[in-house]
């Protein structure tokens, strides 16, 4: 795919690394990221996401940031906010879309309200005794990702050590009904949905394990679906993406059951860009190489206060 450089000319900042349990993953996503934009021609600089963030973005005069940041403090809205103050154009979702889908309860109450389905489920705010439904069921914390501090009971045996696993990442736990079916998954790009991918983990279910480790999982793309299948996974795919007020590059995630159909598990706004991530994948499918993505991302940059960009 030919790049055509919006923002040529501008000192790029690629925000990666950052303070959450992600680290690791959001420098991988964001040197991958840096050295697509340099190989177009831009002037980037990589910034470690620390708190001195400010005083980063001003020594270096960034002019347009990138965010490659995964997790709290990067996806959560907190960055966002901070580069709305000062006046610099990003990447992504704006404050409150990232506030809202990386709250994993918040971002289900509101997919109910627009008419889509997602496992039912219930919060906890401290340990129950028992399990709250039938299992099997999923127990996560609310405010994480990368299926960090997620597990799948199956035996009562197994329920307090989940919980007591999801509290040590959240305040709030979910715990939300295990639905049986295909694991799939919807990038959207810019309002356009890209081809779907099945997600086939080797082994256990797609955790953090499956999701970086190379040759831990298969990736069917295009998914091999029906037609009719395909279109209504990426239009509830859309409609997700559209109820939670995102914008520029996200990624839905569905299962596809045979017996209750699709339901909506979560919306990601930071997609990774790692050699396994999901969205490359997505982007080849539709003839959109690494770098072309990477360009069609930084397009998207903007002030979602409707502010022009600079800085303050």
């Amino acid at each position: 795919m030919q790049a055509k450089r919006p923002f040529k000319g501008a000192k790029i900042g690629v925000l990666l690394g950052g303070m959450s349990g992600e680290r690791e993953i959001s420098l991988k996503t964001g040197h991958a990221i840096a050295n697509a934009l340099r190989a177009n021609g831009h002037a980037v600089e990589e910034i470690d996401v620390g708190k001195d963030i400010c005083v980063q973005l001003k020594r270096k005069n960034i002019e347009v940031a990138f965010i490659a940041l995964h997790g709290r403090w990067g996806e959560d809205g907190t960055i966002q906010g901070l580069l709305e103050i000062l006046g610099i154009p990003y990447t992504g979702s704006g404050v409150t879309a990232s506030a809202v889908a990386m709250d994993k309860i918040l971002s289900k109450q509101i997919l109910l309200h627009a008419g889509l389905p997602t496992p039912p489920f219930e919060v906890l705010t401290a340990p129950s005794a028992t399990p709250l439904r039938p299992l099997p069921l999923v127990v996560k914390p609310a405010l994480e990702g990368s299926t960090i501090g997620v597990s799948i009971v199956r035996e009562p045996a197994a329920w307090q050590e989940a919980l007591n696993t999801a509290f040590r990442h959240d305040a709030r736990v979910l715990v939300e009904t295990y639905v049986e079916g295909k694991e799939m998954t919807a990038a959207i790009l810019n309002g356009t949905p890209l081809p779907l991918i099945h997600i086939e983990p080797i082994e256990g279910f797609y955790d953090f394990t499956s999701k970086y480790t190379p040759g831990r999982t298969l990736y069917h793309v295009p998914a091999p679906l029906d037609t009719v299948v395909s279109q209504q996974l990426q239009d509830m795919a859309v409609r997700a993406f559209d109820a939670l007020g995102c914008a520029g590059c996200a990624r839905v995630d569905i299962i596809l059951s045979e017996k209750a159909g699709p339901t909506i598990l979560e919306v990601n706004t930071i997609p990774g860009m790692t050699p396994t991530s999901l969205v490359p994948k997505a982007a080849a499918a539709a003839g959109i190489d690494f770098s072309g993505l990477a360009e069609a991302i930084l397009s998207t940059a903007s002030l979602k206060t409707g502010r022009k960009g600079g800085q303050a």
